[in-house]
């Protein structure tokens, strides 16, 4: 019974990984399973309404013993659906029963069990979930001295004015979220390209950059609209995903540039980068190729595949890497500030220039905080109907990052004419003496 324990200890994490990163796949599975001796194989979750509808079709089945002389029970091995709820359960249900198999459980919903199918002929069965809940679909093996070899093809969909709905039931809203926020990216390009025209003698690189930005963030929100707009008519995305993949590496990309470049103060209090802010470039560019890369794994394989959780680790990792390599540079200008402001006499502009690049760090760290610590919580916690509202606080966050960016990095007229008097000066001066909240 340990074993089995450990296997739910275990299944666990994956499961919270999958309900908290967001990521595109079609809900029309084709998955090869190749000697594998896993007591369970989780293919995949699904909110479902009322009368949704599991489709499974098995080819191709065969096994072999890593122990000799073992003696298989086809009756031990199996497909099944299984609620987050049922885990307790199980574990008690486990501890209690002799030869406990999970396959066997009363609290798990059955789709078919090995000794009913015919190995010379393909498998095709349906059921229909009168329950609605979100399940996960699993694949059972009580002999794990036995590896399996089979073909595997899954539908699940819900019914909805008599068609299929491939999207599970939280995530019905996506399509028009995400479009309703690619209008709104395309009216701030405009708005953006209008601010920049308008103020052409102080428009710098970094503000074409932020630009370009823009304008690769808005097509990432368009193809991820229509990549979930197909899944659920047709269960796959017809090519959307490749786009939306694409768009993503180059909106990962163009975000932590134009973050480290801000937080360097490229363009905005200097011409140029030092060879420090230059190695955090040449960190988080090739980590931010190869968390693209994860991605693309993660999305076309699913969490079916033996290696699956590793490069979900991998995703993760490399995250936490970028997000933290960002905050060097915005600590190395806020203390350069603070050193000049010693120095040079200009106690006033300086205080302005801490003020912003303190509330620049802040909005950062909370930004980056809520979007990969607080939605995954969150995002595992709320009811799968409402999986939807996760996805759009991201984005509303996503927008107002890029707002306070925009708003306070815009190229803006330097007036000659500005002059601070001494009493002016002399309490910036003193301000910047007194307060140690500028020390990090």
């Amino acid at each position: 019974m340990g074993s089995f324990h450990l296997l739910i200890l275990q299944l666990l994490p994956v499961l919270c990984i999958i309900s908290s990163i967001p990521f595109s796949i079609s809900e029309i599975q084709n998955t090869r399973i190749e000697e594998d001796s896993r007591p369970m194989i989780l293919f995949e979750q699904f909110g479902f309404a009322r009368f949704g509808h599991v489709s499974i079709s098995i080819k191709d089945v065969s096994w072999r013993s890593r122990q000799p002389n073992a003696e298989l029970n086809p009756s031990s091995m199996g497909f099944f659906l299984l609620r987050e709820s049922s885990y307790g359960k199980i574990l008690n249900e486990s501890e209690y029963t002799e030869h406990f198999c999970v396959v066997w459980s009363r609290y798990v919903k059955l789709l078919v069990k090995f000794d009913q199918l015919n190995l010379n002929a393909t498998y095709n069965g349906t059921i229909i979930v009168d329950d609605p809940d979100e399940y996960s679909l699993v694949f059972g093996n009580c002999q794990p001295e036995f590896e399996v070899s089979m073909d595997v093809h899954t539908e699940m969909y819900n019914m909805k004015d008599g068609r299929k709905d491939f999207l599970p039931a939280g995530q019905t809203q996506l399509p028009t979220i995400y479009f309703i926020f690619f209008i709104i990216y395309s009216i701030f390009f405009l708005i953006w390209v209008f601010i920049c025209f308008k103020q052409r003698p102080t428009v710098d690189k970094i503000h074409l950059i932020m630009g370009a930005l823009l304008i690769v963030k808005a097509l990432k929100i368009l193809c991820a609209s229509e990549d979930k707009s197909f899944v659920r008519r047709t269960g796959t995305p017809h090519g959307w995903d490749v786009a939306f993949y694409i768009f993503s590496f180059l909106k990962g990309i163009m975000l932590f540039t134009v973050i480290v470049l801000i937080g360097t103060g490229w363009s905005f209090l200097k011409p140029y980068l030092q060879d420090r802010e230059k190695k955090v470039l040449m960190i988080v560019i090739p980590l931010q190729v190869l968390e693209n890369l994860a991605t693309v794994v993660i999305n076309e394989t699913g969490p079916a595949t033996k290696d699956w959780l590793t490069w979900n680790q991998l995703f993760l990792l490399i995250d936490i890497v970028c997000c933290c390599a960002v905050f060097f540079p915005i600590i190395w200008s806020i203390r350069s500030l603070r050193e000049a402001s010693k120095t040079d006499g200009k106690a006033a502009r300086n205080l302005a220039k801490l003020t912003l690049f303190k509330q620049f760090y802040i909005v950062v760290v909370g930004y980056l905080y809520f979007t990969r610590v607080v939605a995954s919580a969150v995002g595992a916690l709320i009811d799968y109907k409402i999986e939807w509202v996760m996805t759009a606080a991201v984005e509303g966050a996503s927008l107002g990052f890029y707002l306070f960016i925009f708003c306070n990095f815009q190229p803006t007229e330097k007036n000659p004419y500005f002059v601070i008097d001494d009493e002016e000066e002399a309490a910036a001066a003193k301000e910047l003496e007194d307060d140690d909240s500028f020390e990090l």
